[in-house]
């Protein structure tokens, strides 16, 4: 059995009063080729900063912002909700809940009682009444599955959550949370949020891919753009920009960036630029001309950088060229 997810095609409730919370949408818009990041929010960016971001994304047309209780440590939703104020009803907010990082001993994620402490948490920093996209950030192994679904659906119908979703899922866990969802008549997993990029492809060899085909579940990459790495910023033989993230992340970094990536990278700025394209241009239009990636996931910490990332996205990727970019990161991927 398949199940559809609407991060492909719903519209945002707009300007919803907050006592009627299960009004129908009244347009169903196309594909979303592009969702913010705002994992920015209250870290590297200030509440000015984030209000002139989230304008400008209102303004290039993006309605989905994916954020986290543990962004900022909640200054991402608290600064998102400010930012938004009486337009909330205009746009898709997706939080997650669950990372391990966030979670003390003893506490788990996947707990019914986690789930709704979490959620009114997330919806007082929001300002709002209901969670558009509500998404376990880490898969929770010691919770029965059939108990954190349940409870999402005891939410959805209380109008608090309008869809689910889960980060970071091996194809296992999908299909057992499908497995276990068509057995007791819940609903499952209908978006999973994976890293996937130009560079790493992951979700292509581990099975997530084939999961999302069978069980018809909407993929959503994250790190799109390898944390500025396929922004073009970052060249081999020079050093790194300053206050950049990959800068100033320290040994994290390491997990985008190296001296056999850099090389990948040369290889594919020289290729994007002999068609008349820049890097930008190839990491976002990758997953633009995906079939099964539903919106792209980028952050920003200034306007500019949403005016460019939608512009990348007019690149219509043919067969043959996604064919060569495969030679060309086969190295690294």
């Amino acid at each position: 059995m398949h199940q559809h997810c609407w991060l492909l095609d719903i519209a945002p409730i707009a300007l919803r009063p907050k006592h009627r919370r299960n009004v129908a949408p009244a347009s169903r818009p196309p594909r979303r080729n592009h969702a913010l990041g705002c994992n920015n929010f209250g870290g590297r960016i200030d509440a000015d900063q984030t209000q002139a971001v989230v304008d400008a994304a209102l303004d290039a047309g993006i309605d989905y912002f994916d954020t986290a209780e543990s962004y900022g440590s909640g200054a991402s939703e608290e600064l998102l909700g400010r930012a938004l104020g009486s337009r909330r009803g205009e746009v898709l907010i997706a939080t997650k809940w669950g990372h391990t990082a966030s979670l003390t001993d003893g506490e788990r994620g996947g707990d019914p009682a986690q789930i709704r402490k979490r959620l009114e948490a997330s919806l007082t920093r929001l300002d709002t009444d209901y969670i558009d996209h509500f998404q376990l950030h880490r898969p929770d192994p010691d919770t029965p599955i059939a108990e954190t679904l349940g409870c999402l659906a005891e939410l959805r119908d209380e109008g608090k959550v309008r869809e689910i979703g889960i980060t970071a899922a091996s194809a296992d866990q999908l299909r057992e949370a499908h497995a276990v969802g068509a057995e007791l008549g819940l609903r499952s997993w209908p978006s999973v949020q994976n890293h996937y990029s130009v560079l790493t492809r992951t979700p292509e060899h581990d099975g997530v891919f084939d999961a999302c085909a069978e069980l018809g579940i909407a993929f959503v990459p994250y790190f799109p753009l390898e944390s500025g790495l396929l922004t073009g910023k970052y060249r081999a033989g020079s050093e790194r920009p300053e206050g950049a993230r990959l800068t100033v992340w320290g040994d994290r970094a390491d997990n985008f960036i190296d001296d056999d990536k850099l090389a990948v990278v040369e290889r594919l700025i020289a290729w994007t630029a002999d068609r008349g394209h820049s890097l930008l241009d190839l990491a976002i239009s990758w997953h633009t001309s995906h079939p099964l990636v539903a919106t792209i996931i980028a952050g920003a910490t200034r306007p500019e950088q949403i005016e460019a990332n939608v512009a990348a996205a007019r690149w219509q990727l043919t067969d043959a060229e996604r064919a060569e970019v495969d030679e060309i990161v086969a190295p690294v991927a």
